[in-house]
């Protein structure tokens, strides 16, 4: 008989309970909301026990919170690989336009996860905290790629930038098209040409 393992046998394993909770409500959250979906649904979808859930989350805003992490976490490592395609900082800047464009394209797209959630919780809910640090992220983002595209007030330009980008994602989601996107793109560009530092 052969050693050689048969290719089903080198599929990778089942993945597990907190995987598939986090795959669940992933799911279930960004189509529905936070506050449709209850516990039950979650564990079914994924397929595990409720002592599951509660062993490793401790809790629904636990859960919410986690679910909004990975969402960041996974929104971070998209743009950085994107914007590797880019040479110029104006470009990059350009660039996640061009990505928020080809995201709102998407079958399933129904909205910016961070702004949905935010509005579905309750004033004090300790899950702001991911839906602020996404924000202050981007933000980031914007006044980094700023100051190096030459840009006098660059913090001012990043709260502009991001202003199109929130307006954009809204807008593809109401409207259900691109044109948002598209528009905010050609606006951030008018708005880097008006505002970087003369050369030579």
């Amino acid at each position: 008989m052969s050693e050689i393992a048969p290719a089903y046998a080198l599929r990778s394993v089942r993945p597990s309970a907190r995987e598939r909770l986090l795959a669940a409500a992933d799911e279930l959250f960004y189509e529905e909301g936070l506050n449709q979906v209850g516990i039950d649904r979650v564990i079914e979808r994924a397929g595990v026990a409720k002592a599951s859930l509660y062993n490793i989350f401790g809790s629904k805003d636990e859960l919410i919170r986690a679910y909004l992490e990975a969402k960041h976490v996974a929104r971070r490592e998209r743009l950085e690989r994107h914007l590797l395609k880019y040479a110029t900082p104006r470009d990059k800047i350009l660039g996640v336009f061009d990505l928020q464009s080809e995201l709102v394209a998407e079958p399933g797209f129904r909205g910016c996860a961070f702004v949905r959630a935010n509005a579905e919780l309750k004033p004090g809910s300790p899950v702001k905290q991911v839906c602020d640090l996404t924000r202050a992220w981007l933000r980031g983002v914007f006044a980094e790629l700023a100051r190096d595209a030459g840009a006098e007030r660059p913090d001012e330009l990043a709260q502009q930038l991001a202003l199109l980008y929130d307006g954009a994602a809204v807008g593809a989601q109401m409207d259900g098209e691109r044109g948002a996107t598209l528009r905010a793109r050609a606006l951030a560009a008018a708005l880097l040409d008006g505002v970087s530092k003369p050369h030579g």
